[in-house]
């Protein structure tokens, strides 16, 4: 697919594109399938593009997580990017991204299907939305001789844990398929503010996911709120939570997912009234600054939201594999810290 270059007499003017899909294509949702395709253009432009109805799938509206088909027509409106954004692209597509530190991460399973990985917060997991990098160029530079890697799925950027890549086309549309029919399990270990009820135990507000307007200070970053279950625009969001131990800093939780909505078990716990020690977006900030604040003992420098647990079938041998990742040091520390404490 060609990208448009802006700034040079030559180039022809920018026009409407059609794209037959492929084979190797299939399966791929829309908006990831023009991130990886229209290198250097934020994706805060794609996933405009697709909600005004610029890109279409032969002739109709579609989602951003409308699921391509063999042979599907796909119209690419016209994109504009500066040359510096295009040549930076094109580096990356060469392996040569200059500035992109080669890193290998934790490895907790790995075979010549996939990868899998001990994501660490504070790392995105792929570039755009002002990230240069995240984890998956990171690999890319590590491993110049594997000819595939592809993310799987997505953790936010502030949580660590489990994160699965996948090392062959084929691989990655059967697991991918195992995340959207909810074959797999998914577990998190969230510490939350004050005592969880031990009889709220399902979670299944719907969520909207929107964006934050001119006012803010913050305007175009993506935010989830929790609507009324006869809202139109509400996506139905399931979350399991079980109390793992209640301490004097909050409640430690295992919080398993049904569904995988955008920030939902941060959004679903805050809802309740028992925000995310740490989160920045939907939690308590006053607790926060406290936490994080240079005489606090124990302390908490980040969001204490850990992908702990991950359940799935092995793509080639369909073997059902369950990973563990136990807490990151310092999210250990804190909740050892407190448990410590616990006793009068």
């Amino acid at each position: 697919m060609k990208v448009i270059i802006e700034g040079k007499p030559s180039a022809p003017a920018p026009e409407v594109k059609t794209v037959c899909i492929d084979e190797d294509s299939a399966g791929q949702r829309v908006d990831n399938f023009l991130i990886r395709h229209l290198k250097g253009v934020p994706k805060t432009h794609i996933y405009r593009m697709i909600r005004s109805g610029e890109v279409r799938v032969n002739k109709g509206r579609i989602k951003a997580d409308t699921r391509l088909n063999a042979g599907d027509l796909l119209r690419v409106p016209p994109v504009r990017i500066s040359e510096r954004v295009a040549e930076k692209a094109q580096a990356m597509a060469q392996g040569s991204l200059r500035g992109v530190p080669a890193r290998d991460f934790a490895v907790l399973l790995e075979d010549d299907s996939l990868l899998v990985i001990n994501k660490p917060a504070g790392v995105a997991v792929h570039g755009g939305s002002g990230v240069s990098f995240g984890v998956i160029e990171q690999l890319r530079m590590a491993r110049p001789q594997a000819r595939f890697l592809e993310l799987v799925h997505r953790l936010d950027r502030e949580t660590s844990g489990i994160l699965l890549v996948a090392k062959k086309r084929s691989a990655l549309k059967n697991l991918q398929d195992q995340f959207r029919e909810r074959q797999t399990g998914k577990t998190y270990l969230a510490m939350v503010r004050g005592a969880w009820p031990a009889k709220l135990k399902v979670l299944d507000k719907p969520l909207h996911k929107y964006l934050l307007d001119s006012k803010d200070n913050q305007a175009g970053e993506r935010r989830v709120k929790v609507v009324a279950r006869d809202d139109a625009d509400g996506m139905p969001s399931v979350t399991l939570v079980k109390v793992r131990e209640h301490l004097p800093e909050g409640s430690l939780l295992e919080v398993t997912i049904k569904t995988g909505r955008t920030h939902q078990i941060r959004v679903h716990l805050a809802s309740e009234g028992h925000p995310i020690l740490g989160d920045d977006k939907y939690g308590d900030f006053d607790l926060n600054k406290q936490l994080a604040s240079a005489g606090a003992k124990p302390g908490l420098k980040r969001m204490f939201l850990h992908a702990w647990r991950l359940q799935f079938s092995h793509p080639a041998t369909d073997e059902r594999l369950e990973i563990l990742a136990e807490l990151p040091p310092e999210l250990a520390q804190f909740a050892s810290h407190s448990s410590s404490h616990s006793a009068p």
